[in-house]
């Protein structure tokens, strides 16, 4: 074969399912021969499509598209590990309790997480945000006051709003004193829609 050859053969147009068994066959071989620090995908939702990203640990990422998942993808290869694939299966139990959740099936997420992201009271702020339970809220004092810090009002607003985990820790559950939504990563549309969700 010669360099016109293939040239030719590379020019070539390929059908989408063979590029997709390429993906999926060398992700299976990355995933089985223990090249993958990070598996990812990305899913649809009623807040717009979610990045999700996972170690071996658990989950570590949930990210909105408004976070822009190119972006939280190359955050996480510098802070993490460069060795990030798009590896589906991985998140293949992530994906399904999401789709429960959003279904009015799930209230709680039973999921192993990986919590590295974030640190000292921030994390300590996240590993309790699943103890507001489903369709109630919180005020950023209530939960200072439930991780044993009353003070630390701004505090929980900080780790609320750096929580890697949107929707599955859910720092949605967190409001104002005054019933106001406050902040969210995903925005205040996205809050408002999960809020109103398990309401429903």
């Amino acid at each position: 074969m010669n360099d016109n050859d293939i040239a030719a053969s590379l020019a070539a147009p390929v059908e989408p399912d063979a590029l997709a068994r390429l993906r999926d066959r060398l992700a299976a071989d990355a995933e089985a021969q223990d090249l993958v620090d990070i598996a990812y995908t990305t899913v649809d939702s009623p807040v717009g499509p979610l990045l999700l990203a996972a170690t071996g640990r658990g989950l570590l990422r949930v990210a909105f598209a408004r976070e822009d998942h190119d972006r939280v993808l190359d955050t996480l290869a510098e802070r993490v590990s460069p060795r990030v694939l798009r590896a589906p299966r991985r998140l293949d139990r992530a994906a399904r309790e999401l789709d429960e959740y959003f279904a009015h099936r799930r209230t709680a997420f039973d999921l192993d997480l990986d919590l590295s992201l974030s640190q000292g009271f921030r994390q300590l702020v996240q590993r309790h945000l699943p103890d507001i339970g489903y369709g109630t809220t919180r005020s950023y004092r209530e939960v200072a006051e439930l991780v044993g810090n009353p003070k630390a009002v701004r505090a929980v607003g900080t780790a609320c709003a750096t929580n890697p985990l949107p929707v599955v820790v859910p720092c949605h559950r967190v409001v104002r004193a005054d019933g106001g939504l406050g902040g969210y990563i995903g925005g205040t549309e996205a809050k408002t829609a999960l809020l109103d969700l398990e309401a429903a």
